[in-house]
């Protein structure tokens, strides 16, 4: 029989005593028993048994190392340390009384971990130096079964007793080198799967939670695997003499080696820890309100280098306390904390405690943070926004409510003194950012981190850029705001060109205000229309120009990518400074210097006249040492000078044409011929199209007029003029025109003003020159209209023949008359053609006069005047006479009823058009012609009839024709019906009246001679 040290027969007698006394007292610690080993330790087998090991290496003060093996159907813990003793024994056989009260070392705090050794066998057992203790189901069992007070209990609950409130006395020894063993016979297949699983799952993190363990080793089937703690600075274990100051931190190096290899983890490890307030403890119960001390300990995988690594696939991600509860904890290291826990012994409990250990992890994470080597890599330790659960989300807010004044953020690497760097705070040796302080440029590269570090307080280093900053309250920055902030920075330039290097490939837009250094020192705003200096020209002669010029020192592609110019000749030109400058040269305290500086980056860039028009505001000195504009002086002997009247424009100084030559001058304006005028989308308003040309708004007016009307003005897209013609001397108009007909003052002459209408369609309409030109005696004395080109016959007379040596093309744009109908398709054409015809001076003939009228009576009458005198023909012999007096024929019958009343002849499908167009009467108006004599129906004779196949077949013949009752005429067409009194009549008549007036003669032949019908019939073949 084994030797009973413990005294295990008094204990099983007073269990037994107790029970029989009380069967609810039996119940209930079979009751308690089955909870645990079925519910809170169902699979915490392993976690329990290294827990004890560690709590016997602690009270030995020992480094402890624990055993597992598992073969032939049995699990075996043998462990170092104190070993098995009487309270021990007392402790595991008395539920939620454990021996370890006032042990402040060790780990286990309620007397019931051992339970869970139920989970996987019926008869455990503890083998120590000093003896042994077992406990058996069966035994138990049969024990119980001699209590008849208990009996029909038994019966109730199949069998099962409370086993380990009955211990028993075993024998054996540890192995070698180990102080206990426990042993367990399992069950059957399911508690030999569930402690094959357990024993795999162990890992690294039960050393860590268990510092009083410096190995494991774990045997299966003859398979070892080892894990090992090389604790570099190891905490202590007595709970009082950790105070509540900055947290110790420690390293830990974990070797896990197996038939495969060896694999080693280093741990960076940060602890806290004191005495507890009582109050803290006011709702636990009594057995943890007698030890009053918490822990909290953080810790983080780290790389050779020491920057954080994410823990091991195996380690449990949940919280710690210090042993693995069920609470998941969703950041990427280890927390091993006394968190007062649930009944389950699964749970943190609510309560002060757990808010007041949940403040001290948070600075603890936060002093961790703060500890680790800073690589972007610590970042991942920021709490992200999504908790795994509720005490997951309590422990995020907390640290993240520290982070923004943690300084564990580095600074960008700067040449500055540290103090420069701004508002940090020192770790060991390594200066430390606080996230308030800091500061990070979205998408900044290196080089630029590097470049403005010295000037940008608080900047984090590139690759830092992660979102976890924002959540540790760094304050973000695009690259466009911090391009602001260097607005009013003075840094030597080629600092700016290696920003600018920096800056290669950013976005452009947030690049717009770009501070560059100028070259007379100025800083400009942005690098837009900034010139960059190129070879072939001197800053220092463009300085009088004030231009905006790049230091050559901080050029660089990049300010030319951004809007900055190669400063050519032609680019400086287009500098806004240029026009400035020019536009105000007449301020200068000394024109020359600008008007130097501007000739030669004319001279440089080979400018043509006129294609700068801007230019010609710039300031000369004339030949008299005064100064005037360019465009307001002319070249010595230039043919311009030739054509104005003397003194409307200066000369330049001969010098000036000396030292630049004549082209220079003439392209910044100097006069060499006329000036033009060009402009882009000109609104016709007299208000508002002012262009300083002379009379212009009385050539707007006219093309308005011209136009049709509309609340929408209409439009210039181009606009082209000639200056200063009213400049031009009387007498020198032949060479000013032979200066107008060529290039380039042409186009401004011979092309017409295209207008565009509001509704999109287009008029072409005299350009200003043309229309100018038109209205002045430019052509020996007269006005352009006053000629005619000799090509149309029926201006002769009316206008005379021009005789200026000039090409069509420029007479007809000066408006020289052409033919007659372009001059009735003219504005002002009818008005101006009848108003030559009513000058008794002109020379026109009979034939002429009919053609003109005939032309005139095409055209619609709202666009004629109606004259007050008319050329008319008196006694068939045309002459200007009163218009009242006036008559047009319209029935040739009356004629003779007239007298002497000047008349105008048109055939007769002019005649009422006519008219209407010169507002005078018709023949047939004036005199009734009522026929008021007596006649005789005559059939038409057949020969005519052949003739004339539409006209009357029948005719009234009179003795006597005899009209308003007292003149006597021939003949008499009137309501459709012929009179005649004689054959020459009659012809006149029927031809009238069939609308043959041109058959009158050929049928008085037939009414004469009828047999001359065949002869006629045959001439009139040949027409």
């Amino acid at each position: 029989m084994s030797e009973d040290v413990f005294g295990t027969a008094a204990l099983r007698a007073r269990v037994l005593q107790a029970w029989a006394a009380s069967t609810s007292r039996f119940r209930e610690d079979a009751n308690a028993e089955e909870d645990l080993a079925l519910g809170g330790y169902r699979d915490r087998l392993v976690i329990e048994l290294a827990q004890n090991a560690a709590d016997a290496a602690a009270r030995a003060r020992v480094p402890g190392r624990l055993r597992f093996t598992l073969k032939s159907g049995a699990l075996a813990a043998a462990n170092t340390g104190a070993p098995l003793d009487a309270a021990g024994v007392e402790s595991l056989s008395t539920l939620r009384a454990s021996a370890k009260r006032d042990e402040p070392g060790t780990v286990g705090r309620f007397g019931v971990g051992f339970s869970a050794v139920l989970a996987v066998t019926d008869e455990p057992a503890i083998i120590s130096r000093h003896g042994g203790v077992r406990w058996s189901l069966p035994d138990a069992r049969d024990l119980v079964q001699q209590v008849p007070a208990l009996r029909e209990e038994l019966i109730r609950r199949e069998g099962r007793v409370p086993v380990l409130r009955l211990p028993f006395p075993a024998e054996g020894t540890p192995p070698e080198g180990y102080d206990t063993v426990v042993v367990l016979p399992l069950r059957d297949a399911q508690a030999d799967a569930l402690a094959r699983r357990l024993l795999a799952e162990i890992d690294a993190a039960l050393l860590l939670a268990l510092p009083q363990l410096a190995e494991l080793v774990i045997e299966v089937d003859g398979q070892v695997r080892t894990l090992r703690a090389d604790w570099r600075s190891h905490p202590e274990a007595d709970y009082p003499e950790l105070p509540w100051e900055p947290p110790a931190f420690s390293e830990v190096v974990v070797v896990e080696s197996a038939d495969g290899g060896e694999q080693r983890t280093t741990w960076r490890l940060a602890r806290i820890g004191g005495e507890l307030d009582p109050w803290l403890l006011a709702d636990r119960p009594t057995e943890e309100r007698l030890r009053p001390y918490w822990s909290v300990t953080w810790a983080v995988p780290v790389d050779e280098d020491g920057a954080p690594v994410s823990p091991p696939e195996s380690t449990p991600r949940v919280v710690h306390a210090p042993t693995p509860t069920d609470e998941p904890l969703g950041l990427p290291a280890l927390l091993l904390a006394s968190f007062p826990l649930d009944p389950t012994r699964r749970h943190v409990a609510p309560g002060p405690l757990r808010e007041f250990l949940v403040e001290r992890a948070a600075e603890t994470y936060a002093a961790l943070l703060r500890h680790l080597r800073p690589t972007p890599a610590l970042l991942s330790l920021v709490p992200g926004p999504v908790a795994r659960g509720e005490l997951d989300a309590e422990i995020r807010r907390a640290i993240v409510a520290r982070l923004p004044e943690t300084p564990f953020l580095p600074p960008a690497p700067v040449a500055a003194p540290a103090e420069e760097a701004g508002d940090v705070e020192e770790a060991g040796a390594e200066v430390r950012l606080r996230p308030r302080d800091a500061l990070v440029i979205e998408g900044a590269g290196a080089d630029l981190v590097r470049v403005l570090a010295p000037v940008l307080p608080g900047l984090v280093p590139a690759g830092w850029d992660h979102p976890a900053l924002t959540t540790a309250g760094v304050r973000r920055a695009p690259l466009a705001e911090v391009i602001e902030l260097l607005a009013d920075l003075r840094r030597e330039p080629a600092w700016w060109r290696e920003l600018y290097a920096a800056l290669e490939g950013a976005d452009p837009e947030a690049l717009a205000s770009l501070p560059v250094p100028l070259a007379d020192g100025r800083l400009a705003r942005r690098p837009h229309r900034l010139l960059l200096a190129v070879e072939g020209v001197d800053p220092a002669t463009l300085a009088p120009l004030r231009l905006r010029i790049v230091h050559p020192e901080a050029a660089h592609p990049l300010l030319e990518r951004l809007g900055a110019v190669r400063a050519t000749p032609r680019a400086v030109l287009a500098d806004p400074d240029v026009r400035a400058a020019v536009a105000h040269s007449d301020e200068a305290e000394d024109p020359l210097e600008i008007a130097e500086a501007v000739l030669g980056l004319v001279r440089a860039a080979d400018l043509a006249p006129g294609e700068e028009p801007w230019l010609a505001d710039l300031t000369l000195r004339d030949a008299a040492g005064e100064y005037a504009a360019a465009g307001e002086l002319m070249l010595p002997g230039s043919p311009i000078e030739k054509v104005v009247e003397p003194g409307a424009l200066g000369l330049v100084d001969p010098g000036l044409v000396e030292r630049w030559g004549e082209a220079v001058l003439e392209a910044v304006g100097v006069l060499r011929v006329f000036a033009l005028v060009r402009d882009h989308d000109v609104v016709l308003d007299p208000d508002l199209c002012d262009h300083d040309l002379d009379a212009e708004d009385e050539w707007v007016a006219a093309l308005l007029d011209a136009l049709p009307a509309g609340d929408v003005p209409p439009t210039l897209p181009e606009f082209i003029a000639v200056r200063d013609l009213d400049l031009v001397a009387r007498h020198a108009w032949p060479d000013a025109l032979r200066l107008l007909a060529a290039p380039p003052l042409r186009a401004a002459l011979t092309e017409p003003a295209r207008v565009l209408l509001p509704d999109g369609r287009t008029r072409d309409l005299p350009s200003y020159t043309a229309w100018w030109l038109r209205g002045q005696p430019i052509l020996d004395g007269q006005r352009p209209g006053e000629l005619h080109l000799g090509v149309d016959p029926l201006l002769a007379g009316l206008y005379d023949e021009v005789s200026v040596d000039l090409d069509d093309e420029v007479l007809r744009a000066l408006g020289v008359r052409t033919t007659l109908a372009d001059l009735l398709a003219e504005a002002g054409g009818p008005d101006s053609l009848l108003a030559r015809l009513a000058d008794p001076a002109r020379n026109v003939s009979r034939q002429q006069l009919r053609a003109l009228y005939t032309a005139l009576a095409g055209v619609e009458p709202e666009r004629v005047q109606p004259p007050e005198r008319l050329r008319a023909l008196v006694g068939g012999v045309p002459a200007v006479v009163p218009a009242e007096e006036v008559t047009v024929v319209d029935a040739p019958d009356l004629l003779p009823l007239l007298e002497s009343r000047p008349l105008i002849v048109v055939p007769a499908e002019a005649a009422g058009d006519l008219a209407d167009l010169l507002a005078l009467p018709l023949t047939s108006e004036l005199v009734p012609g009522r026929v008021t004599s007596e006649g005789v129906p005559t059939p038409v004779p057949d020969a005519v009839r052949e003739l004339l196949p539409d006209g009357p077949t029948e005719y009234v013949e009179h003795e006597r024709l005899v009209v308003d009752g007292w003149a006597e005429l021939d003949w008499r067409y009137v309501d459709g019906v012929v009179h005649a009194a004689s054959l020459e009549g009659l012809a006149r008549g029927l031809a009238w009246a069939s609308g043959r007036w041109d058959r009158r003669f050929e049928i008085a032949c037939l009414l004469a001679e009828p047999d001359l019908a065949d002869w006629l019939r045959t001439e009139r073949d040949f027409e």
